[in-house]
């Protein structure tokens, strides 16, 4: 018997299999839909995100941004999940962030958290300084030599007044939280270090741990309410995993996605498919995402060819994050993000049908939310500010008025709270603050998807958190 299943290797579902299997009398079984990379030199180089249209290391969501705008979406499919083919971007959630996390549930506060911050990370630069980790198992590396368009970017910040931050992982302190500075990366030597190779790869031999690549589960199966197995795919052929405990991983459209087919949802829409319904809750009904426009200009002289990490710094100014990508995504053109961090519009995810092969709906609604529309547009003008500012750049477009946010929005591709955490009469939550899903027994979600408010910075180091923070929950 599997003590503890998990379903998922992504960058939560790798911490909790090294974590639970450090109990050598803990039988621990790690399932991932997707493969074992056959070739790691292209996983591992943090110069490049392997995610265009012939990789088989994600999966591929066409999704509605807002109205009639629609996009295409990408999530790791791999041991490391996105971790594994991402920019490396490695920021904590801030203190404001936890401030309105714990107003949902104790024990998510900025303090109670920081410890497990600290504990998973070795930094480099700044791992002396209180708050600080030297010694954990993810390297935190900012960039010492950045590329001439993050020097421009820098030195126009500095012209315009705008404070550096040295460090965007410090402590929170009483002064404004707006500046620059260079971004906290999980690179090490020209290496993405994600947590297949951090947690996981350290733990492979142990005896009582078991990773299965390719394995796509396909429902829960419960005694009562009560979360007793699994189905799945694997090789062709159908087959089924019983476990004393369930854990998913999967991240935060797939986990949702697997709750819903497994009868956790809304009654009306899983009687629609056919799912008999296991227990009521709202999977899917709101999520948050970063809504961001991408501003394209000439800068010169221009390289044609992409070079180094994706970014190098970034500017923060309120809720709205400023990214000079320091790669090209057209030749001799560079990009400016203009990302909004705490949005007011959720979107919605719902299953197109019972098949785990058919992926499900996902509606993004951004700017559906005037105050997002307004602020956006307010973030976008103090992008252009900074470019005037480099002697060096050529913007390419003109901003006549706010249609042209509709037109030139995209996605940072940070969904999360899909199975948001919160107490049990709370009519929004689906786990509580240890993750474990209500209403059930012997089932928890630990990825992403737990988060229940929007969080100000990319989500990478916060899942490792959630992670790491669960582990121990889980372990006692």
């Amino acid at each position: 018997m599997i003590d503890t299943l998990i379903i998922g290797g992504g960058t939560a579902g790798c911490v909790l299999a090294a974590r639970l299997s450090a109990d050598p009398d803990h039988r621990v079984r790690l399932v991932e839909a997707g493969p074992v990379s056959t070739d790691p030199a292209v996983l591992l180089d943090a110069t490049r995100m392997p995610i265009g249209p012939e990789s088989p290391w994600v999966w591929r969501y066409a999704v509605t941004l807002a109205g009639a705008v629609t996009g295409n979406i990408v999530r790791g499919k791999v041991i490391g999940g996105s971790g594994a083919v991402n920019g490396g971007y490695f920021v904590r959630a801030t203190a404001p962030d936890f401030a309105a996390w714990s107003k949902e549930l104790d024990g998510w506060s900025y303090d109670a958290v920081l410890s497990t911050y600290r504990r998973l990370e070795r930094d480099h630069n700044f791992g002396d300084q209180p708050g600080h980790g030297a010694t954990g198992p993810i390297p935190v590396r900012r960039v010492t030599v950045p590329a001439p368009v993050s020097c421009e970017f820098a030195s126009a910040c500095t012209a315009l007044g705008l404070p550096l931050i040295p460090d965007l992982n410090a402590l929170p302190d009483a002064g404004s939280a707006d500046g620059f500075g260079p971004v906290p990366c999980n690179i090490e030597d020209g290496r993405r270090v994600d947590t297949a190779t951090a947690y996981l790869a350290p733990a492979l031999a142990r005896p009582n741990l078991t990773v299965t690549a390719a394995m796509l589960v396909t429902r829960i199966r419960f005694h009562g309410t009560r979360a007793t197995g699994v189905d799945y795919v694997h090789e062709g052929k159908a087959g089924a995993l019983d476990a004393d405990r369930i854990v998913l991983c999967a991240g935060a459209i797939e986990s949702a996605a697997l709750l819903l087919r497994s009868g956790i949802g809304d009654p009306e829409q899983l009687r629609a498919l056919d799912i008999p319904v296991v227990h009521p809750a709202p999977v899917g009904a709101g999520f948050s995402d970063h809504p961001e426009i991408g501003i394209d200009y000439r800068f010169e002289p221009s390289d044609p060819t992409p070079g180094g990490i994706p970014l190098e710094y970034v500017l923060e100014l309120g809720d709205v994050e400023i990214r000079p990508y320091a790669v090209t995504f057209t030749p001799y053109t560079r990009r400016l993000g203009v990302a909004l961090m705490r949005p007011h519009s959720e979107g919605v995810l719902r299953l197109r049908s019972a098949d785990p092969t058919v992926p499900p709906h996902i509606d993004y609604r951004y700017l559906s939310e005037a105050a997002d529309r307004i602020r956006l547009q307010e973030g976008v003008g103090s992008a252009r500010e900074i470019l005037h500012a480099i002697p060096t750049v050529r913007p390419l477009d003109s901003i006549p008025d706010d249609g042209w946010q509709f037109a030139n929005l995209a996605t940072s591709q940070h969904l999360s709270g899909t199975c948001r955490m919160g107490r049990a009469d709370d009519e929004r939550a689906v786990v509580d603050e240890q993750c474990r899903v209500h209403g059930t027994s012997g089932l928890s979600v630990v990825d992403l998807s737990v988060v229940p408010v929007p969080l100000s910075r990319g989500p990478q180091a916060t899942t490792v958190l959630i992670a790491e923070r669960v582990a121990e929950y889980l372990a006692r």
